[in-house]
């Protein structure tokens, strides 16, 4: 996507009265782990201000949600602005002083490093679109929910193939660490068809579309807002209209964690003021 980060119209700060409200918790007893980077007080809030910059998970090929521009060499998409958001919280700025001041430092995640990089305190924050789990939910806190999808299976066009029984015997190509692989299994069962395909686990969204074009896979499956970036004149998803695998996206952090407060009234308010959905229309076009 070719848009400047900076050409995002006027922005909405976060109230002060909402700043004012996010009282600082501290972390709960025992939860931080030996990955913690919460100061002696336990919070991580004030850890992140005494550092003076927040660390930031996220994707660097999701067009519309984390992007790395090759031409420019930065962030960009929805869940960057999001980042700088909740930066602006913890530093009780407003959006555009975050940005001017680069009180965000990101860090390229995958499906595999995400968790494991807020357990060592690398991390601060995740936002990639990480879909919020119960089996997730046990060791990270997760938002309010910023953003809805749904599973895509993206084949080649020449193979002509019209049904997920065509599958039948296929291989299909998915991420180390998503969830993807059990959303077919249960999209084939609870919708009746009768193929069986074989899965095989690529450690990046690359080296999928890659194993397709090479015919090493017959289809590429993940969540549609990945798949569209993607997408060309060679390929489409199969029956698309058969919705599943919907799942929400969130802002992990630590369990337990001051931070997690912040970053949840945070994305309520920038979905109560209007500026999630106009971002998202920015980004990719649709309605929240």
């Amino acid at each position: 996507m070719s848009m400047s980060r900076r050409q995002f119209v006027k922005v909405f700060g976060l109230s002060a009265a909402t700043l004012g409200a996010l009282g600082v918790a501290g972390c709960s007893d025992g939860s931080s782990g030996s990955g913690s980077s919460a100061g002696s007080d336990g919070s991580k809030i004030q850890t992140i201000k005494d550092r003076g910059v927040l660390n930031c998970g996220v994707k660097a090929d999701v067009i519309g949600y984390g992007y790395m521009d090759t031409a420019t060499q930065e962030y960009e998409g929805l869940e960057i602005d999001l980042c700088y958001q909740i930066a602006a919280a913890v530093f009780e700025v407003s959006y555009e002083e975050a940005r001017e001041q680069d009180l965000c430092a990101f860090t390229t995640v995958t499906p595999t490093t995400r968790g494991t990089l807020i357990d060592s305190g690398q991390l601060d924050i995740v936002a990639a679109t990480y879909t919020i789990t119960p089996e997730r939910e046990e060791d990270w806190d997760f938002s309010t929910p910023y953003r809805t999808d749904s599973v895509g299976i993206m084949v080649k066009k020449a193979n002509g193939w019209t049904s997920m029984e065509d599958l039948d015997g296929q291989t299909i190509g998915v991420s180390t660490g998503s969830t993807t692989q059990q959303l077919v299994t249960e999209m084939i069962a609870d919708q009746g068809f009768s193929c069986t395909p074989n899965f095989v686990e690529y450690q990046s969204y690359p080296e999928i579309k890659d194993a397709l074009d090479a015919g090493m896979v017959q289809a590429f499956a993940m969540d549609r807002s990945t798949l569209n970036t993607y997408m060309d004149d060679t390929v489409e998803l199969l029956q698309p209209e058969v919705e599943f695998g919907t799942q929400d996206y969130g802002v992990a952090t630590e369990k337990g964690c001051d931070l997690s407060k912040l970053v949840d009234d945070t994305v309520n308010e920038l979905l109560d003021n209007g500026w999630m959905e106009e971002d998202i229309q920015t980004w990719l076009g649709e309605s929240a």
